[in-house]
């Protein structure tokens, strides 16, 4: 038998890479990348991360513990241009600086966006400074949130919320039923309503929300997705998901 060896030809260039991690109880978070992104000269790869319930500040903080292994899982050995921390109350609890820290232990020079830094720099962009919440979480969650907006200074006018302890069950949650709550908030003194939470499903209907409600509408992935594009400077249009998007 003739054995022939052939040197292989590597390709020298590649798509931007976005590492995502999400919670493992997360239903949502990879599909709505996945449908924004879709089509896109955009590499996604996805790692998931250890959450605890019920969800309280002291168990969001613990699960951060794990950053930089879930990170160096992700693609090892090779560069990441930004990666994505796909928990917004998880954020706040082990703040932004910490989860930066502990991604770039595992991946050196990355940058790094969340959905609450991302809320905030599409707020500031937009140059809303009155805001509605809404969110699935319990009181406690609800009060990290509002002092984390508030020391952006953002005036929050409403919070209304599930009251929901397990974040498997905010990923069940009815979308119809989400849209119908949300289109009876009353956003008058509002600029825009912030809908908090990578597992509730709004970013497929927010181009409708919006137009129901008239009035800007941002999410937790909407938001982070957005960032996300802009930290791997790609500058095409994205249509169907929102006037975030045309900013």
């Amino acid at each position: 038998m003739k054995l022939t060896k052939i040197e292989p030809k590597y390709v020298k260039k590649h798509n931007p890479r976005v590492g995502l991690i999400t919670l493992a109880s997360d239903f949502r978070i990879e599909k709505d990348f996945n449908n924004v992104i879709y089509g896109k000269d955009i590499d996604l790869f996805c790692n998931r991360i250890k959450s605890y319930n019920p969800l309280t500040n002291e168990t969001l903080k613990k699960m951060a513990d794990d950053i930089p292994k879930v990170t160096e899982d992700i693609l090892p050995d090779q560069k990441l241009d930004c990666v994505a921390y796909g928990c917004t109350s998880g954020t706040i609890a082990a703040g932004y600086q910490s989860i930066y820290d502990k991604v770039n232990l595992a991946k050196p020079n990355t940058k790094v966006t969340t959905p609450i830094t991302s809320a905030v720099n599409a707020l500031k962009s937009l140059k809303i400074k009155k805001l509605s919440i809404f969110t699935p979480y319990t009181d406690e969650i609800n009060q990290s949130v509002i002092n984390y907006f508030k020391k952006e200074k953002i005036e929050i006018c409403e919070l209304s919320y599930f009251d929901i302890a397990s974040d498997l069950d905010i990923g069940k949650v009815d979308p119809e039923y989400v849209f119908e709550t949300l289109e009876k908030i009353d956003l008058t003194n509002s600029d825009a309503l912030f809908v908090s939470c990578t597992a509730l499903p709004i970013l497929s209907f927010i181009n409708e929300l919006e137009k129901k409600i008239s009035k800007i509408v941002l999410s937790s992935n909407q938001t982070l997705i957005w960032d996300t594009l802009k930290q791997i400077n790609y500058n095409n249009k994205v249509e169907g998901f929102g006037e975030l998007f045309k900013n």
